[in-house]
């Protein structure tokens, strides 16, 4: 089984531009991809598997099906690095969230 197969909620494909805050710091990166459950992103300067991160983010009020866009405040841990096309990516679950309208 594939780590695809075992992904339940569905994934947004989307680039915003995304602030991480760390114990080590401010990173700056840019979503994949969007869902209940996690984020995948791109940047030049990643942290570490196991790092918590903490971020807030405004959703296209398209995508939340409201009237207008939706803040997100989260934390969460990076899970696992990858290389897509070049590109350096870090992978999220997203342990809290709360949204802001």
């Amino acid at each position: 089984m594939t780590c695809d197969a075992l992904r339940t909620a569905v994934r947004f494909p989307m680039k915003l531009s995304l602030r991480l805050a760390t114990s080590a710091g401010f990173k700056e990166a840019t979503t994949d991809n969007i869902s209940a459950n996690g984020i995948l992103f791109s940047g030049p300067d990643l942290p570490a598997v196991n790092t918590q991160i903490e971020f807030t983010i405004c959703m296209p009020a398209a995508i939340m099906g409201s009237a207008e866009d939706v803040t997100v405040h989260c934390l969460g841990r990076i899970v696992r690095h990858q290389q897509q096309g070049g590109e350096l990516q870090a992978a999220a679950i997203i342990d809290e969230y709360y949204m802001r309208a």
